[in-house]
C-alpha cells in the first residue's frame, strides 16, 4: 500500500486541511502522514512557532485513525525543501514503494516556484485535490499555472493508479463537498474579527486562545 503524506505549513490546521486528509485516506485505505514545515523558502514565516503547529495538528488530528503526525521536518535542520523530506521517505521505504505527496490544487500552481520541484516526481507521485480556488480540470491548470500543467501533461493517472507503482505520476482528487475554509481566512478573521472558531476544530480553537495566536500584538 502507498505511504501518503500531506505536507504544509497548517498554520492554522482547519477543517479543510482535515477534510482533505480524511477523503484521501478514505479513497487509499491507509493513514494519511500530516507534516508540518519547519521553515517554508517559498513563502513567508508562519503566524505560529513549528512547534505550535506541531501541536495544534495533534489536537486536530487525535482520535482519527486516518491521521497520524510526522515531525521529521521540525527535527532537520536548514531550510524546509519538500524534495529533502521525500528524498528521506524514500531512502526509508526503498525504491519500490509507492509513495504519494498530497497536495491542495492552490498549492500545486505554485509547484514551479518550488526548490528542486521536478525531482519531486522521481521520488513520489502527486496528488492534486480540488479546492474552492480551483477545479482539477486540467484546462484551469493550463491557464493558471502552464508551466506546472506541461510537467503534468504525460504523468496523468487515476488516483488508485499511483499506489501500483513507485513515483512519476499524478493523479487529480475531486473533493465533494468542497470545504471553504483556508488558514488565511482564520487568521484574517482572528486579527481584524469575525467567527474564526467554527473554521478550525475546537480543540485548535481553545490552543489559539490559550496562546494568543495570530492576533495583533499577541505571539504569533
Amino acid at each position: 500500500m502507498p505511504r501518503l503524506l500531506y505536507g504544509g505549513t497548517f498554520d492554522p490546521v482547519h477543517l479543510g486541511h482535515l477534510a482533505i486528509a480524511r477523503a484521501v485516506a478514505d479513497v487509499f485505505g491507509e493513514p494519511v502522514l500530516l507534516i508540518p514545515a519547519a521553515d517554508p523558502p517559498h513563502r513567508p514565516p508562519p503566524g505560529a512557532s513549528a512547534r505550535q503547529r506541531a501541536a495544534m495538528l495533534e489536537l486536530a488530528s487525535a482520535g482519527d485513525h486516518r491521521m497520524q503526525v510526522d515531525r521529521r521536518e521540525l527535527n532537520r535542520l536548514g531550510p524546509s525543501y519538500t524534495v529533502d523530506t521525500l528524498a528521506e521517505v524514500r531512502a526509508e521505504l526503498g525504491g519500490e514503494a509507492s509513495i504519494i505527496w498530497v497536495m491542495g490544487i492552490d498549492s500545486l500552481q505554485q509547484l514551479d516556484t518550488w526548490h528542486d520541484w521536478k525531482r519531486l516526481f522521481e521520488l513520489a507521485h502527486v496528488l492534486g485535490v480540488e479546492r474552492p480556488t480551483g477545479p482539477v480540470d486540467p484546462e484551469w491548470l493550463v491557464r493558471h499555472a502552464p508551466a506546472v500543467a506541461a510537467e503534468l501533461k504525460s504523468r496523468q493517472r487515476g488516483p488508485l493508479e499511483l499506489a501500483l507503482t513507485p513515483a512519476g505520476g499524478y493523479a487529480a482528487l475531486p473533493m465533494h463537498p468542497l470545504r471553504p475554509e483556508s488558514a488565511t481566512q482564520v487568521r484574517l478573521r482572528l486579527r481584524h474579527g469575525g467567527d474564526w472558531q467554527s473554521l478550525v476544530p475546537q480543540p485548535v480553537a481553545a490552543y489559539i486562545e490559550q496562546n494568543s495566536l495570530y492576533r495583533l500584538g499577541g505571539a504569533g
